[in-house]
């Protein structure tokens, strides 16, 4: 699978989203997706164990920050999170680095280059916000039809 494959399989319920439309949105959930198997791979080392649990925290802490600061108005409150969101990348290269005697050189090379990108995309996008006042004109907010049934029986693992 690749990035491009990936697309394909989520779900309506997030392409839908108006933050689906930013790229940094989509390389974060695909990282913290493909991270997965890789917490799972590092974790079988014992002496590795809470450096999996920091890495898939991290991991998921990108796309969800950039959820949070995409949903306040502009400026400095949606600037904050998109500054965790850059803290959190750079916090999951960390840990890869770290993790670099477990995982294979291909992941450990790819890992890097996905969250170096994301970085990059990110550094240019909170002095834009910054420079945004907190306030902004009213926004309109369109509601999506959802087919998801709260009645339904709760699938578990």
């Amino acid at each position: 699978m690749n990035y491009s494959e990936w697309l394909n399989t989520v779900p309506s319920e997030i392409t839908n989203d108006p933050i689906w439309k930013l790229e940094v949105y989509r390389l974060a959930l695909f990282s913290s997706d493909i991270g997965w198997p890789d917490v799972n791979a590092i974790y079988k080392n014992h002496l590795m164990q809470r450096l999996a649990n920091q890495l898939y925290g991290s991991l998921g802490s990108i796309s969800a920050n950039l959820t949070e600061g995409f949903s306040r108005s502009k400026g400095l409150d949606q600037a904050r999170f998109f500054e965790y969101s850059l803290g959190s990348s750079r916090e999951s290269r960390e840990w890869y680095y770290k993790a670099r005697y477990v995982i294979s050189a291909e992941v450990y090379r790819h890992r890097m280059g996905l969250h170096t990108k994301i970085i990059s995309m990110l550094v240019p996008m909170i002095p834009h916000q910054r420079s945004h006042s907190i306030r902004e004109e009213e926004a309109k907010y369109l509601v999506y039809e959802s087919s998801f049934d709260l009645d339904m029986e709760i699938p578990f693992p």
